[in-house]
């Protein structure tokens, strides 16, 4: 029997931080995950998790893991597939750490993913994160962090991640312009250039933000960096106060996320290039940036243009006259031409 407690702390303390160099969510996610996995074993098992064996865990029992997961908890199946790829990225981890367990791991990696559903993203028009942008008071000094952040959110379509992950030293004035370097996903930076509005917000609340201890940029109400659930809290108090000017925020459920597609959507209007798109949003490949073709139907109006639609003969269809249609000899018989039974009067 293998115990497990010491591959899963080398798989999250050294495996995903430092050779995959996953960020601080993805570490957080993976660790959730094994959370669920190991209080489920050990409920199902009696046994604490701190003594459960790899062996314990197979594609049956794991299986029964993420039916319990969409069964007692509730979640959707792309929550089901997050939970299961984390599961067979640390089987991978192992199988070079136990070859003894070679069989076990590869029936764990052969459970397919769930289908999901495919849903048109979630966006704002301008019309409606504009209320949102105008919404902080910029006579306040958390207003004009608040105007800041915002801005930087819909103008650049960062990642919460990213937008909270900034630094000071990230954000770099060129003129009537501003600079900022952007650690995405994978690790991977990439430098946009806004608009001097942007930098006209950015430069206000540098003047506001004073000293701190850490070197983020955006800073919450204790003088620490600001958080993810911190920024969505600010963002769900200045939605509260948009939706008075605009009706239609009340049907929509405005996440940070929704931020990032609403400037997609802008970048994809304007330039109608999911390249350029892809490049703005830091996507490794268009074939994430693809599903924003889908989102917004005018277009395809350009199609619509360049198509000539096939015609149809024309016709005009005249009812028979139901009185003749009973005097037919099949249905004085009781059945009509089919068969069947015939209805009886005209």
């Amino acid at each position: 029997m293998t115990p497990i407690a010491p591959h899963i702390s080398a798989f999250l303390l050294k495996r995903l931080p430092n050779e995959r160099r996953a960020s601080q969510h993805t570490c957080d996610s993976y660790a959730y995950t094994f959370q669920l996995l190991f209080k489920y074993a050990s409920g199902r098992l009696g046994v604490a998790p701190s003594a459960l064996q790899l062996e314990q865990l197979d594609a049956p029992f794991i299986l029964d893991f993420l039916e319990h997961l969409q069964t007692e908890r509730g979640n959707v199946p792309s929550t089901r597939n997050v939970r299961l790829a984390a599961i067979k990225s640390f089987m991978r981890f192992v199988e070079h750490r136990v070859p003894s367990a070679l069989q076990q791991i590869q029936r764990i990696l052969a459970i397919p993913s769930q289908k999901t559903d495919t849903r048109l993203v979630r966006y704002l028009n301008k019309d409606e994160y504009q209320p949102i942008l105008d919404a902080p008071d910029p006579t306040t000094r958390f207003g004009i962090r608040d105007r800041a952040m915002l801005h930087v959110a819909v103008t650049a379509g960062l990642r919460v991640s990213e937008l909270v992950g900034l630094q000071v030293e990230d954000v770099t004035f060129e003129s009537r312009y501003v600079d900022i370097r952007v650690q995405g996903k994978g690790r991977k930076e990439r430098v946009m250039r806004l608009w001097s509005s942007v930098a006209d917000s950015l430069r206000a609340w540098l003047s506001v933000r004073g000293q701190a201890l850490v070197s983020e940029l955006f800073l919450n109400a204790r003088g620490k960096h600001m958080t993810r659930f911190g920024f969505g809290y600010v963002l769900d108090k200045h939605v509260a106060t948009a939706t008075e000017h605009c009706s239609s925020l009340r049907d929509k459920r405005v996440s940070p996320h929704v931020l990032r597609h609403a400037c997609a959507m802008t970048v994809l209007q304007a330039t109608g290039d999911i390249r350029k798109v892809a490049l703005w949003l830091g996507h490794a490949n268009t074939q994430t940036t693809e599903r924003y073709l889908q989102a917004d139907p005018t277009l395809k109006l350009d199609a619509l243009d360049a198509m000539t639609p096939p015609n149809l003969r024309t016709g005009t269809f005249s009812p028979p006259d139901r009185l003749i249609e009973l005097l037919k000899p099949t249905r004085l018989c009781g059945v009509d031409r089919d068969g069947q039974p015939a209805q009886e009067g005209p």
